[in-house]
C-alpha cells in the first residue's frame, strides 16, 4: 500500500511517502512558509518517490493535538487531497506518532503547544491518562510520583524536564523513532482504520484558546 503522510502539528510541516513497510521519500520544512508551501513539499515528496497521484491508496494526517496554525492547516490539506483523489483519510494523534516504532511498559509523551502550554499523555499498561494547559497545571493533573525507576519521556522540551526534576521525577528522555511527524503517519496508517468521511476528521487542539470573549447577553 502506498500512503502519503502529512503533519503540521509538531513543529513546521512535514510530508513522506510510505509503501512496502518503508519510507520512499519525505521532507520536513520549519516555519510558517513551509505551511503555506505545504502542498508544494507534497508535490516535491511525489516527485522524490517517483509516485503519481493515482498510486496514492490512503493519505494520513496528524490531528493533534499541537501548533494550532500548523494542525489546521495540515488538516485541510489533507482533506482537500482525499477528496480530490478520492482516497481514505487516516487521522492519527500525535502522541501516537511520536511513540510509533517505541515499546513501551509506560511512558510521557509531551506535545508543545504554545509557550508554556503542553498537552501530555501519560500511559502505564492498558491505564491512560491525559491532562493539557500549563506546565505546572499538568503535571499535577497526571499526578507523577517522585522515585522509582526512571520514566521514558517522549517529546518533553527542556522547561518541561526541569519541571519534572524539581518534583523529583527521575526521567529517561526518548528519542522518537521516526525521522518526522509524517513519516510515522505514513507508516503507521497501513494498520489503521480509515475515517468514515473526510468530514469526520476534527482537530484536537489539546487545551482552550488562550483568550475566551464572553457572549453578550
Amino acid at each position: 500500500m502506498i500512503v502519503l503522510g502529512i503533519d503540521g502539528a509538531l513543529g513546521g510541516f512535514s510530508a513522506a511517502i510510505a509503501g512496502g513497510g518503508s519510507i520512499r521519500a519525505a521532507r520536513c520544512e520549519s516555519g510558517n512558509v513551509a505551511l503555506e508551501a505545504g502542498l508544494s513539499t507534497v508535490a516535491s515528496v511525489l516527485a522524490d518517490a517517483g509516485v503519481t497521484t493515482r498510486q496514492i491508496e490512503r493519505v494520513a494526517v496528524g490531528c493533534g493535538p499541537g501548533g494550532f496554525t500548523g494542525l489546521r492547516i495540515a488538516i485541510s490539506y489533507a482533506k482537500s487531497l482525499a477528496q480530490a483523489w478520492r482516497t481514505p483519510l487516516v487521522a492519527i494523534d500525535s502522541f501516537d506518532l511520536l511513540e510509533y516504532g517505541g515499546a513501551f511498559e509506560r511512558v510521557l509523551t509531551i506535545v508543545v503547544g504554545r509557550p508554556g502550554v503542553i498537552s501530555a499523555r501519560l500511559r502505564k499498561g492498558a491505564a491512560v491518562a491525559r491532562a493539557s494547559g500549563w506546565i505546572a497545571d499538568v503535571l499535577d493533573a497526571l499526578a507523577l510520583a517522585p522515585g522509582g525507576a526512571p520514566l521514558p519521556v517522549l517529546g518533553a522540551p527542556e522547561d518541561v524536564l526541569c519541571a519534572l526534576a524539581e518534583r523529583a521525577i527521575v526521567v529517561s528522555p526518548v528519542t522518537a523513532s521516526a525521522t518526522s511527524a509524517a513519516c510515522a503517519a505514513a507508516l503507521a496508517a497501513v494498520e489503521l482504520k480509515p475515517a468514515a468521511s473526510v468530514h469526520a476528521v476534527r482537530a484536537d487542539y489539546g487545551e482552550l484558546p488562550a483568550a475566551r470573549v464572553p457572549r453578550l447577553k
